[in-house]
Formats: C-alpha cells, structure tokens, sequence
C-alpha cells in the first residue's frame, strides 16, 4: 500500500511540475494560446459554410437596333441593369454574359461601352487605340483589317449581335421582331460558312508550304 502511495504521490508531483513549468514561463503561455487558437480555426473553419454565391439574374434579350458612339457608351456595364455592348467592325455586340472578360475591371474592360475593333486589330488595351469619334479604320492594313473580321466572327457566334454602329449622319434602321430573328441567323449562316472557307484556304495554303 505505501508503494502504490509512493506511486501516486511520484506521478501527482511530476505533473504539478509540469504545470507550473507550463504556466509561469510567458513562453509556453504564448505557444500554448497559439496552438489553442490554431485548434480552434480548423474546427471552426469544418464547420462554417461557404456564403452562397449571388446568381445574376439573366437579362431579357435586347430588341435589335442601331447605336451611335454616344449611344453606345450607356452600355458600359456600369448601368443599372449592368448592360455590356461592345462594337467590332461597326457591328454591336451584346456581351454582358462576358461580364468578367469585358466588364469594368476585366482584362478587356477598357472596352466596355466602345468601340473595340482598332484595339483588337492592334493587339492593344490602351485608351490610345479607343477613338472619340467615329472610327473607319481606314489607316490599317490587310493583316490587321483580317485580325478585325476574324475577331468579328468570333462575336458573332459566341454573342448577340445587335445592330450596327453608325457612321456621322447614318440614319438607323427600323427592325422588326421577325426580322431580328431571321436576320441574325441569317449572318450566322454566313459567317459560319466564310470562316469554313477561310480555315479551308489556311489548310491549303500549309500544305502547300509544307510541299516546298
């Protein structure tokens, strides 16, 4: 019985010892309440839920009509109901689903609301290459005016086309519902077959290169 006395009184001392050496060094306070916290992140951060992402309502598709330059930069992303219309080749596109890429603070945001064709013939997002006024691109050569109807095309099948965008005095047309329809499958239809063409040209032309 004194051995298993002995035993306990051993073991209670040893660890009364550890406790004070544990409490009164300001060290082991200070990395004993770090491990408490950090303890306490990870069961907290098991249980805690992500916040739900806020899902955008999708916007009504717009009726189709012609823009003047002044008209187009109402459409920056920044109104109320968020609107993004880019202009490419005097043609406008609706890209607010592509909000990220071309909305304030995307990499292509400086085109938000503009005229973007010289910016993409170009391969530049400065402020230089958005025009003021009304722009015909009339002082780029062929490689870029190419870049500027590929980048069309693009639009075209991943984008609402719009309308034009409307040169100084151009008058905009007067659309009708059956026609927006027709119409924008119609270039669809187009577009999809000139970039066949072109990819087909491009195929031969490697071809023959490659022959050499």
């Amino acid at each position: 019985m004194a051995e298993g006395s002995d035993n306990n009184t051993g073991s209670d001392g040893v660890l009364s010892s550890l406790m004070k050496e544990i409490f009164t060094s300001p060290l082991n306070i200070g990395l004993l309440a770090i491990c408490a916290y950090l303890l306490y992140k990870i069961i907290a951060g098991r249980r805690a839920k992500p916040p739900p992402v806020p899902v955008q309502p999708q916007l009504p598709r717009m009726k189709k009509r012609d823009f003047t330059l002044e008209q187009l930069r109402e459409y920056d992303g920044k109104g109320k109901d968020g609107r993004l219309l880019i202009a490419v080749n005097n043609k406008v596109f609706d890209v607010t689903r592509g909000k990220r890429f071309y909305g304030p603070g995307g990499p292509y945001g400086v085109f938000a609301g503009r005229d973007a064709s010289r910016g993409l013939a170009t391969f530049s997002l400065s402020e230089e290459a958005i025009k003021d006024e009304f722009d015909d691109l009339s002082d780029l050569n062929t490689m870029q005016m190419e870049s500027v109807r590929e980048w069309e095309m693009q639009f075209l099948e991943k984008y609402e086309y719009i309308g034009k965008l409307l040169r100084p005095g151009e008058q905009p047309a007067d659309y009708t519902d059956t026609e927006d329809e027709q119409g924008d499958d119609k270039k669809r239809h187009c577009y999809r077959k000139e970039v066949t063409v072109i990819k087909v040209a491009m195929s031969h032309a490697k071809s023959s290169l490659l022959s050499l």
